[in-house]
């Protein structure tokens, strides 16, 4: 079932960490550059999670209980999708705080899961959203230059060259991810000092541990680049991510998000990945991705039910128009519903329905070249020809025969089909 991750979404991931997406990109991409960014230094990302002495962290946001509990509402609107409430106590933040990195790096963020629902395809909120980094990195910056052990600053410094690394790599703006990642990755050095004080600070961390290593078992031809980088720690990487997951209050959701994705596409671990997408679809339940995600999980774990329930749910609101439901997750309730009506229901007309409603969502947003469309192609194919009705079922299994990778068990079925019944 669907897709593995790509080299597109191994950018996704990894460019925030520090430069490694962003290098593996241009060696598959070669822009056509001579220029050369400032080589890395290779800084050893030592995993001590102890609480340095003598640091002054009264203004530190991050820090403050008291904001934390004001902005308790904010930080679930967001990902819940409900953006203006998020972004009006945000800037209420920013006027309070108009020189501290924290707003501007939230409104940034609110900007950014705006983006995420279409797979990171939509750009009209890049400008937006890169303003708002590009202030957050100002911001901090001078904060870093008036203490070098502002680490709440390096916190906030890294996460903004990180997402904006992640961004102009999708972007294809090599040259910008490469440098964004490499300030990305000093910053996160420096922050890992502070990884005592909140969980927070390990996020960061987390990632590059787990994928440092994954990389390199992945993309063997790489493994040459991570000379230049920390050596990671790919299971520590990941009982941080679960500490930040449980503990973590601005990066709670976020650990939770790459926790999912890595237990059920790299870890092959399904079973463990449903409980978190569980959580975060009832804690956020507004949260197209989220919600699709958790449908994903449900159907391939044999919870028939939720699923149903849930696809039911995303298309609703998707009618109903509300932020983040976009063709991507139509496209993805429609195939599940397609499949219980065949093989739960029985209900052929209601599956085929469901079925030619996937492909319409699937040509709208161009992603035909796999995944739900050849599937869904597949089993209108299939009830055609249970039907007897050649011609249908040979218009559906060419589509298969194009689509299907050569060495798919639907590409096998659709040449056999066809094989069979010539015209």
């Amino acid at each position: 079932m669907p897709q593995r991750f790509s080299l597109v979404w191994l950018r996704f991931y990894l460019v925030a960490l520090g430069g490694l997406a962003a290098l593996c990109a241009q060696g598959q991409q070669r822009p056509d550059t001579t220029k050369q960014p400032a080589p890395i230094r290779n800084i050893q990302l030592e995993n001590v999670e102890v609480a340095p002495s003598a640091i002054n962290t009264k203004s530190w946001l991050l820090l403050d209980k008291e904001i934390q509990l004001e902005l308790d509402g904010a930080v679930r609107n967001l990902y819940n999708f409900k953006f203006d409430k998020a972004e009006k106590q945000f800037r209420s933040l920013r006027r309070r705080y108009p020189e501290h990195p924290m707003p501007y790096f939230l409104l940034g963020l609110s900007q950014w899961w705006k983006i995420v629902p279409s797979n990171v395809q939509t750009k009209q909120f890049d400008k937006v959203f890169f303003a708002y980094m590009d202030t957050t990195i100002s911001k901090g910056e001078t904060l870093f230059k008036q203490d070098k052990r502002n680490y709440e600053a390096c916190f906030f410094l890294s996460a903004a060259y990180g997402f904006a690394a992640r961004l102009n790599a999708e972007r294809a703006n090599w040259r910008k991810a490469t440098v964004y990642s490499k300030e990305a990755l000093d910053y996160l050095a420096l922050s890992q000092e502070a990884n005592g004080l909140s969980p927070e600070f390990l996020f960061g961390q987390a990632l590059f541990n787990y994928y440092q290593v994954w990389i390199a078992e992945h993309y063997p031809l790489l493994r040459p680049v991570m000379l230049f980088f920390p050596k990671g720690n790919r299971d520590l990487g990941l009982r941080q991510l679960r500490n930040v997951a449980d503990n973590g209050f601005y990066t709670g959701a976020e650990a939770k998000f790459f926790l999912m994705k890595i237990l059920y596409n790299d870890e092959n671990k399904p079973e463990e990945a449903l409980p978190v997408a569980r959580s975060l679809a009832t804690m956020y339940p507004d949260n197209g991705y989220f919600q699709r995600f958790y449908a994903l999980a449900c159907y391939n774990r044999g919870e028939y039910d939720e699923c149903e329930r849930v696809s039911r749910e995303i298309l609703e609101k998707l009618n109903q128009g509300m932020p983040g439901y976009e063709a991507i997750s139509g496209r993805y309730a429609t195939y599940f519903l397609g499949w219980l009506m065949e093989h739960r229901y029985d209900n052929s007309e209601k599956a085929a329905d469901y079925f030619q409603r996937c492909i319409v969502f699937a040509e709208s947003t161009g992603e035909t070249e796999q995944g739900f469309y050849v599937l869904a192609h597949r089993h209108l194919a299939r009830i055609a020809a249970d039907r007897s009705d050649v011609t249908t079922a040979r218009r559906y299994y060419n589509v298969v025969k194009d689509k299907a990778p050569r060495d798919s068990p639907e590409y096998r079925e659709a040449r056999e089909y066809l094989k069979q019944h010539k015209k």
